[in-house]
């Protein structure tokens, strides 16, 4: 019916001005579309709030993103700028209980092929930004280290990259974002933005992740992860792809995580992408299960607790 011969636009003008009056239907989380999944090749101005996606895109960000617009990322990526990080010295034995409650790992090369069992696995976010660590003298001094090509070797379902939005190397960052979505774009591989604030933590407020979110967003990061803070739906309502929480302020027991993730989720955040919250609590399971319950049943902060504290004495 359709022909995809994009030399042909005039024969294909009537099905697609139908499609854009008629047919327009998007997967939406929170109001922001993920993509319609269309497979047309053709220079057609899309109906509006609908961005058509190629399948391969539409598909991978389906694998990350669940049927209910929320999502539980799981980082086990701190150890290429952290080194052994606490409760993460062994990694594959930190992963393999965590791993059937996440929606998704972000992880290296190195510790994916080295620990996860490839048989036994979840959707794959690659860190592939890295190149400084926490004995060196700017975090933010970060390049490139993966290449697309290894991305699509590993079969994963996107690629993560840190932006370092006020620092002496925010260009450089802002450049190797916009590097590596012209390369994901061209595979069908989404880009998540991680608004990395280096060791300057008084940077988490609304006002300042509010602006790399959406710089972020602007230079075509698919998803961006950023930190809670007060006042998160300026964060969120500014940036308009999805927004998942990288961590909040620090705090001293699991209910007052329980209470920035569900503020964050009421705020405009589609979920979470935490992992010291989870895997250096000392009931790592159990904590990783009351979290899943605030991101898809949308549990709220005290009867996360009670799944927490039941799951303890077990």
């Amino acid at each position: 019916m359709f022909d995809t011969d994009t030399s042909n636009f005039e024969a294909n003008e009537f099905f697609l001005n139908e499609f854009n009056t008629n047919y327009s239907v998007s997967c939406s989380i929170i109001g922001k579309p993920v993509g319609a999944v269309i497979l047309l090749k053709q220079r057609a101005i899309p109906a509006e709030g609908v961005v058509i996606m190629e399948w391969g895109m539409a598909n991978r960000m389906a694998q990350l993103i669940q049927s209910d617009g929320h999502t539980l990322f799981l980082p086990v990526d701190h150890g290429y700028f952290q080194g052994p990080t606490r409760k993460l010295e062994e990694p594959g034995k930190t992963i393999k209980p965590l791993l059937p409650y996440a929606d998704a790992l972000f992880i290296t090369r190195g510790v994916l092929r080295s620990t996860v069992d490839p048989a036994r696995t979840r959707p794959v976010i690659l860190r592939v930004s890295g190149g400084t660590s926490v004995v060196g003298k700017d975090l933010a001094n970060e390049g490139i280290t993966t290449s697309i090509e290894e991305a699509i070797r590993l079969n994963v379902s996107a690629v993560g990259i840190s932006v370092f939005v006020g620092t002496d190397y925010e260009k450089e960052s802002l450049l190797n974002l916009s590097k590596l979505v012209n390369e994901g774009e061209r595979y069908g591989i989404p880009v998540m933005a991680v608004t990395a604030v280096g060791k300057e933590l008084e940077k988490r407020d609304a006002r300042y992740l509010a602006l790399a979110s959406r710089i972020a967003a602007e230079l075509g990061a698919r998803v961006v992860k950023t930190y809670w803070c007060e006042d998160f739906e300026k964060v969120a309502t500014g940036c308009p792809v999805p927004v998942v929480i990288a961590g909040g302020p620090r705090v001293d027991t699991e209910l007052e995580v329980f209470e920035f993730v569900y503020d964050g989720m009421q705020r405009g955040a589609i979920g979470v992408n935490l992992g010291r919250n989870i895997w250096q609590n000392e009931y790592p399971v159990p904590m990783i299960k009351a979290l899943r319950a605030i991101i898809h049943k949308k549990a709220t902060p005290q009867q996360a607790q009670e799944i927490y504290d039941t799951g303890k004495k077990k």
